[in-house]
């Protein structure tokens, strides 16, 4: 039983579109400018994170293109490398990069739904061992119960067939594409810029390491661009329709982005943003007052609505893949016979995403799940170089633009990210490497393993 081809042109560019804005852009600008100092500084770090993305997805477009399967990167560097590091990019999929991205997605509605049910930020329960954020103790929140039933709601609508899926994905994009901008137009068309004699001096020092914990900020924000292409198995005229989604989709977030830091800075200085954790709803609170924050909260709501859904829709097919290949739990590859959707994968991928939910605070999760996924996302970079030398016959209906620059251009950076994460967050870095590498026992017990069916396809 296969999966079958029914999402078009518009839901492939919404699954970029809508799995990418989701809460960052929302939330991380404060992050960025505590660690970066001036506002011109903020807007560097967004244009090479969008850069350094774009590379991405330029690169990207080319394997889509020519390896149009489920799972995405997980085909990619099977191709590339070998059995063993597809396993590697599932597994991190399954248990670190896209389940912490969605109990990410989902700690941050309801953030933002506090602002209507404050009574959601309240514990229920502490649990005094060091596994909380920063290692103290561990806080359950009422509101983290609520975004594990979202998680798992949006699970249930994606079991009954990607065509449901992808039109949510369509409708929901569309909406919250208009409400961002409206926030745009109102920031930069009717918000009073604020006193031309506030302080010239930066409101935060800038320092390099602080640059690229700004970075990683803005790449989490970024982070999804990929997406697409771990649905590529069901993606109506792949070859055409996934490098346009990929590369468009990405120039689209950019441009959004930066004209929405263009709002920003223009109503508030950069200590104001540095001293608000929502800096959309404060900026709307000085135009509309109360109505204008309520506005914001309802945008990003509706917008991590929309990633959510991409996300579970999307990361699904990862673990999906490598267990059709035999190298994931038995049950994991089960495509529903009659709504031909990888059923069992959905529901493991949202199960534990919303166990993480519990996990910690928002900007721990995000940088556990960016260095994760940078790793491969390097190596998969790296993989359109390879691809070319190993696999000289294959059928490139989109070549990389500025190659080989481009995807050279996208290892470095990804590079450079990994090395400074691992400096500033430690322990998030390196407890999603020993959750990387538990996996190492599961991939020898399952090559063992009699009757295993090593060669599908050429390895």
């Amino acid at each position: 039983m296969e999966l079958k081809r029914e999402l078009g042109s518009w839901a492939a560019a919404s699954i970029v579109v809508g799995t990418v804005i989701g809460s960052g852009i929302f939330l991380v600008p404060r992050d960025m400018i505590r660690n970066v100092g001036t506002p011109g500084m903020v807007f560097f770090v967004w244009i090479f994170g969008g850069l350094l993305s774009l590379a991405g997805a330029l690169s990207y477009a080319e394997l889509a293109a020519a390896l149009p399967e489920a799972g995405g990167e997980y085909a990619y560097l099977r191709e590339a490398y070998g059995p063993l590091w597809g396993f590697m990019y599932a597994w991190t999929q399954m248990w670190v990069a896209k389940s912490g991205s969605i109990a990410t997605l989902g700690t941050g509605f309801f953030l933002y739904l506090i602002t209507f049910f404050p009574r959601l930020d309240g514990v229920f329960y502490t649990l005094h061992l060091p596994l909380g954020p920063g290692g103290g103790p561990l806080e359950f929140r009422y509101g983290q119960l609520f975004a594990m039933v979202l998680i798992m709601a949006l699970a249930w609508l994606n079991y009954y067939g990607v065509k449901i899926g992808g039109r949510v994905q369509v409708s929901v994009t569309v909406v919250k594409t208009g409400l961002i901008a409206f926030i745009i137009i109102a920031g930069l068309g009717f918000g009073p810029a604020h006193a031309a004699s506030a302080p010239q001096e930066p409101a935060f020092r800038f320092t390099i390491a602080g640059f690229f914990a700004a970075l990683v900020a803005a790449l989490w924000a970024y982070d999804g661009w990929n997406n697409v292409s771990m649905v590529a198995s069901e993606v109506r005229e792949p070859q055409r329709n996934l490098p346009r989604a990929l590369i468009w989709g990405t120039a689209i977030v950019i441009a959004i982005y930066l004209l929405a830091n263009c709002a920003y800075f223009h109503v508030l200085t950069g200590a104001e943003v540095g001293s608000t954790p929502r800096v959309a709803a404060e900026m709307m609170r000085r135009i509309l007052d109360g109505p204008g924050a309520s506005a914001v909260a309802v945008a990003a709501m509706i917008s991590i609505f929309a990633a959510l859904n991409g996300s579970i829709l999307s990361g699904s097919r990862v673990p999906y893949a490598a267990a059709r290949d035999g190298y994931f739990f038995k049950g994991i590859e089960r495509v529903h016979p009659v709504y031909r959707t990888p059923g069992v994968s959905i529901v493991a991928v949202s199960g534990w995403a919303a166990l993480l939910v519990l996990s910690g605070k928002y900007d721990d999760l995000f940088n556990l799940v960016i260095f994760a996924s940078w790793i491969l996302y390097g190596m998969t970079g790296a993989a359109v170089l390879v691809l070319r030398r190993k696999r000289p016959d294959l059928s490139r209906p989109y070549r990389t633009l500025g190659y080989p620059l481009v995807p050279v251009l996208f290892i470095l950076g990804a590079g450079v990210l990994i090395i400074f994460t691992a400096y500033n967050r430690p322990r998030e870095s390196f407890m999603g490497i020993g959750l990387i590498l538990l996996g190492l026992p599961f991939y020898w017990n399952w090559r063992k393993q009699a009757g295993h069916p090593n060669s599908r396809r050429p390895y």
